[in-house]
């Protein structure tokens, strides 16, 4: 009797092989519901602000706290990933933010309290988004598949911007502001929950590492230095259009629905980007095409010279979205240059510098665009990051004879 063999089991490709790791699923899991929460509690405190005060200032304030106070968290936080274990930290974080917003919800918590708490908020957000990188790689590796966990985050933090604002909108037409904080609290609840009991406990990274502490053992190093510029640099120029988006549509006549389109613009092409780069592309293919596409990413800006309509502003921001792509290659080049005892702190401080120099960037754009218009000033933004762009680019160029020779040394 002839024997037939058995069918090849089909190995799962590009995202599907992040989640057949189990761990990975309850961080993926735990991420998306912070992530929501996050999103829904921002445009309802800002509403709860304006409610409480009616100033349209005190309303944009209370958005404007949940990037200043990044930096702070990130330099005096940046060590907690690493000198603790990392469940620990990731749990803590989002029980504290779980209270904070709980304290929010009670009637007596007036204007003060209200945008104190949402400080705290923010304070602790670096340390978390850090200490869930660093875990990353140790759930994932620090390979290719480390580099689609990253991509698969950020796809949802995109994502987020897009689901977010309007389902926490879509509540507030049902439900109290207060009482729409309460989804916020759940939550964060419900993310400790799965990475409590969804991820392993390790021990803390740091060991008995001796030496300078804090961000000077990051900053200490070249390449990594290097590095987080060209993570933090396009970034800062590329909410131009984002922050004055409101003017602008205004500019154009083009309404609400107008208004609306211009504002998923950007996060849908970094969607798209994202998901085409870490689908199709193999790892060196994303690495060849990393510096090229820095350089090109904020090159459609500069098509705002010509007070581009509705339509073509859409087709800028999309075409600029989609060269964010570049952040696959980038990972994969960080994750090879930072040493397994700085893991956590170097994470903590690319998500603070990330959140503060966009704050920066906003905050430029709308100081600029009140001297020489909106289309000017997304222009300047386009030119001068690209410039900025491509003579990072070259920097990381001049080190990466370094980081090859470490990784025949290593074997990384």
């Amino acid at each position: 009797m002839s024997v037939v063999p058995e069918a090849p089991v089909a190995q799962p490709t590009g995202y599907a092989r992040v989640f057949a790791v189990r761990e990975f699923r309850a961080v993926f899991a735990a991420h998306t519901l912070s992530m929501l929460g996050v999103m829904v509690s921002e445009i309802v405190l800002s509403v709860l602000v304006y409610d409480l005060t009616g100033s349209p200032l005190m309303s944009a304030l209370a958005f404007a706290l949940g990037f200043l106070p990044y930096l702070i968290g990130g330099t005096l936080l940046a060590g907690v990933s690493d000198r603790f274990p990392a469940r620990r930290v990731l749990v803590v974080c989002d029980l504290v933010c779980a209270g904070c917003v709980a304290l929010m919800v009670l009637p007596g918590a007036d204007i003060a309290v209200l945008l104190t708490l949402r400080c705290l908020l923010a304070l602790v957000s670096p340390a978390f988004a850090g200490t869930r990188m660093a875990t990353l790689a140790d759930v994932l590796g620090g390979g290719e598949l480390f580099v689609l966990g990253r991509s698969l985050l950020r796809i949802v933090s995109q994502s987020a911007l897009l689901v977010g604002y309007g389902f926490g909108g879509l509540l507030l037409t049902v439900v109290a502001p207060r009482h729409a904080l309460l989804i916020t609290v759940g939550t964060f609840l419900a993310s400790a929950a799965l990475l409590r009991f969804g991820t392993r406990r390790r021990p803390a990274r740091a060991g008995e590492y001796q030496g300078p502490t804090g961000t000077r053992q990051v900053f200490a190093d070249r390449r990594i230095r290097v590095l987080l510029l060209l993570f933090w640099v396009p970034p800062m120029f590329a909410v131009a259009p984002e922050a004055l988006v409101a003017p602008y549509a205004d500019e154009l006549g083009a309404g609400s629905t107008g208004l609306g389109l211009l504002m998923c613009a950007l996060p849908v092409g970094t969607v798209a980007g994202e998901v085409l780069a870490g689908s199709r592309l193999r790892p060196v293919t994303r690495e060849r095409i990393t510096l090229p596409l820095v350089c090109l990413t904020l090159l459609p800006y500069l098509g705002y010279v010509l007070h581009p309509g509705l339509a073509t502003s859409l087709l800028l921001l999309l075409l600029s979205g989609a060269g964010s792509a570049y952040t696959l290659g980038l990972d994969q080049w960080l994750v090879r240059a930072v040493p397994d005892e700085l893991r956590g702190r170097t994470m903590t401080v690319l998500s603070a510098g990330l959140m503060t120099l966009q704050g920066v960037g906003m905050a430029l754009a709308g100081v600029a665009a009140e001297a020489v218009g909106v289309p000017a000033t997304v222009a300047g933004a386009g030119a001068l990051g690209v410039l900025c762009c491509c003579v990072l680019a070259a920097a990381v160029r001049r080190t990466e004879s370094r980081d090859r020779a470490e990784q025949v040394v290593t074997g990384r």
